[in-house]
Order: structure tokens, then sequence, then C-alpha cells
């Protein structure tokens, strides 16, 4: 392969696929292999030739074209997607006495048959499944619970090391999937937290984080700015079952055709071989270019697995061997005292700056009085810090007591606003009783616009900090008054940014009754507790007005979150940010779903592309509303495919499937009630 030009007397369809072919062989070679023949310029110039030929012959474009890695405007949310078969957790094994144990459990039920295992690295990212058919890539599914994930197929996609082609399929089946992980490796997350405080923005706390992070970002164009790895474990059919007769045979022919796998595995004969891979790699640890926190063991064979089979939770053919945290000394320079969304005060301990699993380490919460006096901690103390689970930073213990030692006491008044600080009988946090305090508000701004919530795309941290510090917004329902014009006379506020965050918040008007609920940072109401809620009242003001005992009637609300969502509604200020938020025309009333008499009834619906005014999650109501199913991708079941701009690879697949492809007119000419 070269970087040479095309042969020009070849037709546009031969040229495009000459060059695609030749962009496939250099990322592989780059991106999977680590070893790049020609330099980033040629390669640049090669997709700028294929773009070329492309934009004038559409007609040649295929989806796995390396020009089509990154493209589409930024969504407005992720579907929901089902597992071929679940993705399950595995057991821990903490020492060689656990992993010893667990090679007992295998022989006995093995009945003393020979058997093999493979030891593999277990990298620390975010678990995927990348699906095929006819050797493309095809979607991309997040683990999720283990049963149902998030559809991130566009971010997915322009992870260079993901291959969008692989050439075969390992099945008679066109069908399979290759799950693995998308990791950050240390060099990527370094250059991002530096770009990150260029921009006044908070660094990740690690790479997990980062690419959690990045994978679940609204714009594929961010993703792809973040250079995201993905390394494959398993390799499974359309049903969601392996392949080959050997969990080593799979890594071999994802590794054959065009997968990134982790050459830092191993076939071991026995128990012992295990161990020495993993003191290996434990001794290695902080040479790797990327985090890993333990091995993963599994049988080898197939068979095996199935005759061992599973445990209510994990397969009992495998298990996680994780390594002991990280520890290091340092100082207890000083204690400060955070503020969250809902009054809590939080102690948090100001370290002698040192690094743990590669990352600079500077601070640990505390979380508590209580545990700072279990601690017999004081101000001046050498302690022992840990990153628990290799993400959190923790005081373990306190390893020598300072000299100048000075006791800390949690403040009578919030350090933030000066106002009284309480802390009720039988409850561990101290809370400042201020609901105007502009830590609570700046957190309760954090918490209302984040994903999941009223997902306001663009309402970050720095931009908080100015609308807070500015007396702009004093309360979450003045968002809803914010104007382009204010935004752009902010730091670092271009017109067009000012402009689309005012479109992101003014779309959130259009969130289900949960998520408005769920924004409210009501003490113990959460996702599911706020959907029980909106589907048992159905409305906001049956919520405000219920009793506590009325409350209790809502499935899974006991006397303490009863009592909370009470006094939330008791409380005048709240009852004046309702009255502000029904008045900024947010959802008060709940949509009930999939009326078994609505219009839709037995019909499924899948959403691709940016509709021109309906939001993707009030169109997914609206049908549900009408008794229609919204479904993550399209199958032979899916009764319409609902496109809007820039639709992707489920719009190709609907037209394979020959499944009707209609917009947004014509969908809302199916539910001439909600036009």
């Amino acid at each position: 392969m070269s970087a040479n030009a095309p042969n020009m007397h070849q037709t546009p369809a031969q040229q495009a696929a000459d060059l695609r072919e030749t962009l496939r062989h250099h990322e592989h070679q780059y991106y999977v292999l680590d070893h790049p023949e020609i330099s980033d310029a040629e390669y640049d110039d090669l997709i700028r030739r294929l773009q070329a030929i492309e934009a004038e012959h559409p007609d040649v474009i295929t989806p796995d074209s390396p020009t089509r890695r990154v493209g589409g405007k930024p969504r407005e949310g992720f579907q929901k997607a089902g597992h071929s078969s679940p993705m399950l957790s595995l057991d821990n094994a903490l020492d060689e006495a656990e992993l010893r144990a667990f090679d007992n459990r295998v022989r006995e039920l093995l009945g003393g048959a020979e058997y093999r295992y493979v030891a593999e690295l277990k990298m620390d990212g975010l678990s995927l499944a990348a699906r095929y058919r006819d050797g493309i890539f095809e979607q991309a599914i997040t683990r999720g619970d283990g049963a149902i994930g998030e559809d991130v197929t566009e971010n997915a996609r322009t992870i260079r090391s993901l291959p969008l082609r692989t050439g075969a399929s390992p099945t008679a089946d066109p069908a399979f999937e290759a799950r693995g992980e998308a990791v950050m490796h240390h060099k990527a997350f370094d250059r991002l937290n530096a770009q990150r405080e260029e921009q006044g923005l908070s660094r990740f706390a690690n790479p997990r984080n980062a690419a959690a992070g990045s994978l679940r970002l609204l714009e594929p164009g961010v993703t792809a700015s973040r250079r995201l790895d993905f390394y494959a474990y398993f390799l499974l059919d359309a049903a969601g079952q392996p392949i080959f007769p050997s969990h080593w045979e799979s890594l071999d022919w994802m590794a054959a055709h065009h997968f990134k796998v982790n050459p830092k595995r191993a076939l071991c004969r026995d128990v012992e071989e295990v161990i020495s891979f993993c003191n290996k790699y434990e001794a290695q640890r902080e040479e790797l270019p990327y985090e890993i926190d333990g091995v993963v063991i599994k049988i080898d064979s197939i068979a095996q697995q199935v005759q061992l089979g599973y445990t209510a939770r994990a397969p009992r053919w495998a298990i996680a061997f994780k390594y002991a945290a990280r520890q290091v000394e340092t100082e207890v320079e000083d204690i400060l005292v955070q503020v969250g969304r809902t009054g809590a005060l939080t102690p948090v301990a100001v370290l002698a700056p040192k690094v743990v699993s590669g990352v600079m380490v500077s601070r640990a919460t505390l979380h508590n009085e209580d545990e700072i006096g279990r601690l017999g901690l004081q101000i001046g103390d050498t302690v022992i810090v840990e990153r628990s689970g290799d993400v959190i930073p923790k005081v373990v213990r306190v390893k020598m007591q300072g000299s100048r030692r000075r006791l800390f006491q949690m403040p009578a008044e919030c350090p933030v606003c000066g106002g009284r600080v309480v802390r009720e009988e039988g409850e561990a946090a101290s809370r400042c009783i201020n609901v105007n305090c502009p830590a609570r508000l700046k957190e309760s701004i954090r918490h209302f616009a984040s994903r999941g919530v009223m997902s306001i795309d663009g309402l970050g941290d720095a931009l908080i900090e100015q609308l807070v510090d500015g007396g702009l917004v004093k309360s979450v329902a003045d968002l809803y008054t914010l104007t382009a014009g204010q935004l752009t006379a902010l730091e670092r506020m271009g017109p067009k940014s000012a402009a689309n965050i005012v479109l992101n918040i003014d779309r959130s008007r259009f969130m289900p009754l949960p998520r408005v609920l769920g924004s409210l940072g009501i003490r113990f109401v959460g996702e599911r507790t706020a959907e029980l809620l909106a589907e048992h009242f159905g409305t906001m003001e049956r919520i405000a007005t219920a009793t506590v005992e009325q409350l209790q009637e809502a499935q899974e609300v006991g006397p303490k979150v009863a009592e909370s969502i009470a006094e939330f509604f008791r409380e005048p200020q709240n009852q004046e940010l309702i009255e502000r938020l029904r008045a900024a025309g947010l959802m008060f009333e709940h949509m009930v779903r999939r009326r078994p008499d609505g219009p839709l009834a037995g019909f499924t619906f899948v959403l691709t592309g940016t509709l021109p005014t309906l939001k993707r999650d009030e169109a997914k109501f609206r049908i549900e509303a009408a008794g229609g199913k919204v479904a993550g991708s399209v199958s032979k079941k899916t009764t319409f495919v609902v496109a809007g701009e820039d639709a992707g690879s489920k719009l190709d697949k609907a037209r394979q499937l020959e499944i009707p492809v209609i917009g947004e007119t014509e969908l809302l000419a199916m539910l001439p009630e909600l036009k």
C-alpha cells in the first residue's frame, strides 16, 4: 500500500474503492498496530481526495467509508438498545488465596478434566458492544445495566481503532458482535486535560471518566477530537453466543480482521501460570500506556464454559483478579468545606500533592465529621491516601500525628453564604438551610442541566460560575429568561454558542414530567422514584399537594422519602420555583405511554437524524402516548423509520430492509391531535 494517487483512468467508483482500501490499511497500521507507514499530511491528503470524489459522486459513498467516521449535527440524546445477551459483571478475587479457591471450584465442577485459562489485562474504560453485518460496522451499544445500554453508534464510529469493515464474517450468518473496552491512553488523557485547563474547564479525574464522558457526548465531532481506543475481547454471533470452540481462537480471529486486541495476554496451563501473569503485569502497571485495575481470567474452552454455567449474577468460568489500590503517604495541609446542592457540608482534605496511579492527587473527601472522628484525623497529620477503585482519592488512615496538628470543627455558618448550619438528629451530614445559597444554586443548576435530567447541552461549569457570580441566574427558573445577548456579553462566549445554549434551554421545556421532578433536587428522589411518582399521580400538582400518607401509596415510596417530598413542597421558596417553571412552559403532566387503544398501537418506530421542530424526546413520548413503540435499532419488526436531517446508518438499513421511511410531517399526520 502507498499514498500514491489513484489511477485516473478508473471510474469514480473504482477510484473511491481503491482510496478506501488504502485508507483502511493506513488506519490499521497507525491506530491498531501503532506502526504508521505514511505521515499525517499524506493521510490527510488521501482523505481529502476521497472526500472530493464522494462529494462529486454521492452514489459511490458507502457506509464503511473512512470519511463517514465523523459527521452529522449534534444529537439530542441517546436511544436505549437491548443487548443480544447479558453483559454480565464478574466476581472478584482480591488475593492469590481467592484465585486458588476459584481454581479449586472450577476443577471440582469439571470433574477433574483438563482445562486451560486465558489471562487478559483488565482495562479500565467503558464496555462497548460493536455489531457488524456483512463485515460492516452497524451499531455500538454501551453496557448500561447489562441488559439494556445506550446506542452510541455515531460516537463509536469516530474511534479509529474500531474497524468500519472487517472484510469477513466469522459465521455463515452475516451478523456478529465484538465486545470490548473503549479506553483513553495516558497521553491522550494528559493532552485533553491540558486543553481543558487552557479553556478554564475542570480537569477529568481519570482516563476512565474521560473515556466514558467522551463516548457519551452529544457531538460526535468532539468525541473524534479526543483519541479513544477500542480493545476487543469477546466475539459473539447475532444471538450473543460464542462462535469459535475456544476463547483464544476468537481473540486470534479478531486480531486477524482489523480489531485491536491487546497482545498482553496469555494462554495458561494452570493457576500457577495465571498467578505468574498477574504478578508480572502488576509490577509493570505504571509503565503501561493505559490504566488497568487487574487481570480477567477465563476458561478457554467454550464447551467447558457452558458446563460451568452461571451464578445469579456472574459466570462461574471467569473471574477478575483485582490489584490492590495504590497508596501514598502525604500530609493534610488543611480541611476545607464544600457545599452541595442539597446544602450538605462536606469536609475535604487539602493534601500535599502526590501522584497516585498516574494522577496528581491534592484533595480527598472526608465525607462528614463522624468520618474525621473515626480516623482520628487533625490538620497537619501524615496520612495514607489511596484511589479507591483507582478512581476516588480516599484517606485510609493516619500514619503519623503532626507536631503542630490542629483540630477541625464544622463551621456554625455556611462558608459561602453565611447562612445557619444545622445537623439533624440521626444524620451524619451538616447542612446549610439557606435555599438561596450561591453554592447550593450552582450545584442545583449543574444537576438541573445535566444529561439524564434536563439535558441542557453547553451549560458547563465555567458558564454556570459566570451566570451565578454575575447575578444573571438566581434560581434555575432564571435559565428560561436568558437571552443570547446576555450570554454573548460573557467571557469566551460567541454569538453562535450563545444562540445554541438558548436553543438547548428552550428545548428542555419538552422534557417529560419525571425529568422535571428529578431536576428539582428533592432528597431521595432519583430517576426511578420520579418515574414512579409521575406514573402514580399523573401531574405535578397532585404530587405537590399530596399528603405524606398519599405519597406512600406510590410504588417504592416509604415514610422517609414521602416526608422529604412533602417537606420540599411545603417550602414557600420551592412553591415559587414550581410556579415559575410552570409559567416557563415545562411539562407538568405525565404522558401515559403506549395506550393500548391509541392510533399507533402495534406500530414500531425508529427515529434517526434531526427533525425540523420535534426534539427526539418529545417525538418519542408523543409516539408512545399514542400507543406506539420507539426502538433504538432498525429490524424487520420496524413499521416506520422517521428520518430527519443528517440521518445515519439507520436510514441505510431501512432502505436495505425496505422499511417505509417518513419525515416529521408524515409523523404528525399520524398524530392529528398533537399537531
